[in-house]
């Protein structure tokens, strides 16, 4: 291990450019861990614990409480602790004249592109184009930037893909039917568009259950699932929150509902709000969300059943759920099939994918 380490801002998310760094949750002296919780970054998309990079004593918070720095800026520097400290302060020095940010708006990755699989899909590609592809299907109301903190964690060995469905986000709103099956038929429309023929699926709650239907019914399409809170296996749903999402015009009242998507409602930041706010003015959003919530759910009840069909999946399956998830709870995943990995995650919600993301690209990238 180098004597002197950074810890800098990270990029979660291709398009992400910039952070706060909203809260420092160790002192200066204290001994980090690898993988430690060590401060809160917000993002426009929302606020995240950053769990340490590299193990040792912190040496410098080089950027205060509050302050928004670039992708890649300094924000604190950790060290052995027999390091002199005129030595951590040359590393700061260093770092500080060397570093150069990207400029704000320069392409640095890949870009969203439309494809037509029989309808319009907008998609994010990453990684290079061998070897298995994931794909990413995102959950009712979402889009495909719910996977901002795991496609580029996913990416650095394989192609994943991660898609708008029907009637959400870029993609194509006009639907004549919203229930699982007919989203899934849309999914494998966009495999054969892509040229996908066989893809490891990873989907979020409605997602979830929409991977899973195409590995029962086409079974050669799915290498393996990684189901995240997935509709299907259980009867209760927060029917509230499903029709709060979809009623809710103005910011004050829609927040509370984004809140039930988290652990920890100081995560959602007033940008996570008005982006979703800004979806659902897009022309047939509206209508497309209500088709798939009555298609799929009643009140406070799930219309789709995927429990006592979980058996018959061939594919190596893993589901993962926050324990403090109060969209769908996490005793849906109790009882399962005993082939079926379960992982629960304490201090997580409904999109555990985000708050503990760490831990979920783990758990994918040791199967995928």
């Amino acid at each position: 291990m180098p004597a002197i380490q950074p810890i800098t801002m990270p990029k979660w998310g291709l398009a992400m450019e910039e952070g706060i760094l909203a809260r420092w949750a160790v002192d200066v002296g204290a001994t980090i861990a690898l993988g430690q919780e060590i401060m809160d970054i917000e993002t426009t998309k929302i606020a995240n614990a950053f769990e340490s990079p590299v193990t040792g004593v912190l040496r410098r918070r080089v950027v205060g409480e509050g302050d928004t720095v670039p992708v890649g800026a300094l924000l604190g520097v950790v060290s052995e602790p027999d390091v002199p400290e005129v030595a951590v302060d040359d590393f700061v020095r260093e770092f500080l004249k060397g570093f150069k940010p990207t400029e704000k708006g320069e392409a640095t990755g890949p870009v969203p592109e439309t494809i037509d699989g029989g309808r319009r899909f907008r998609r994010l590609k990453a990684g290079p184009d061998t070897g298995l592809a994931i794909l990413l299907l995102h959950g009712f109301g979402a889009d495909m930037s719910t996977w901002m903190f795991n496609q580029a964690a996913l990416a650095e060995d394989r192609p994943v893909h991660a898609i708008d469905l029907p009637g959400h986000g870029g993609s194509e709103k006009e639907m004549a039917d919203g229930s699982v099956e007919a989203l899934a038929e849309s999914v494998l429309d966009y495999m054969d568009a892509a040229g996908l023929d066989v893809a490891y699926l990873v989907g979020h709650s409605l997602g979830g259950a929409i991977a899973a239907t195409i590995a029962l019914n086409v079974p050669s399409r799915v290498a393996g699932l990684t189901l995240v809170a997935p509709v299907g296996l259980g009867p209760e749903i927060a029917g509230d929150f499903i029709e709060g999402f979809i009623a809710e015009t103005r910011a004050r009242k829609l927040r509370p509902f984004i809140e039930m998507l988290v652990a920890d409602p100081a995560m959602v930041t007033a940008d996570m709000v008005e982006e979703v706010l800004k979806y659902k003015r897009l022309d047939g959003a509206l209508a497309a969300l209500r088709l798939i919530a009555t298609a799929n759910f009643a009140g406070n009840t799930q219309r789709f059943a995927l429990r006592d069909r979980l058996a018959g999946i061939k594919a190596p399956t893993q589901i993962i759920w926050g324990e403090s998830d109060r969209i769908l709870p996490a005793k849906h995943a109790a009882g399962l099939p005993a082939q079926i990995q379960v992982t629960t995650i304490p201090g997580a919600g409904h999109i555990v994918h985000m708050e503990k993301a760490a831990a979920v690209n783990k758990a994918i990238a040791g199967v995928g």
